[in-house]
């Protein structure tokens, strides 16, 4: 991770066996239990949000997907009839 200025604190209370944990890892791994916790975290952050920000797709499933998205639009007379109800939220 490149050196960024922080201007930023995170205050966080652990439970003493998660502390331990965390700070070993943090040994073993050379580095300091700021820059292990901030990897960590921004590791799960960008898992988590991952498959809401963008997907993967083999060549031949994604000529596939484009092909669905740049047909022209057809009618669907059921979706018309669902639409027309009035909304039960309303």
């Amino acid at each position: 991770m490149a050196s960024t200025p922080k201007d930023t604190r995170w205050s966080l209370r652990v439970a003493a066996a998660a502390d331990e944990t965390v700070r070993q890892a943090a040994s073993v791994s050379h580095r300091n239990l700021t820059e292990f916790v901030q990897q960590a975290a921004v590791n799960e952050a960008e898992r988590v949000l991952a498959d809401r920000t963008r997907f993967a797709l083999e060549p031949t499933h994604w000529k596939r997907l484009a092909a669905l998205l740049d047909r022209p639009p057809q009618d669907n007379p059921g979706l018309a009839k669902l639409f027309a109800k009035p909304d039960v939220f309303a």
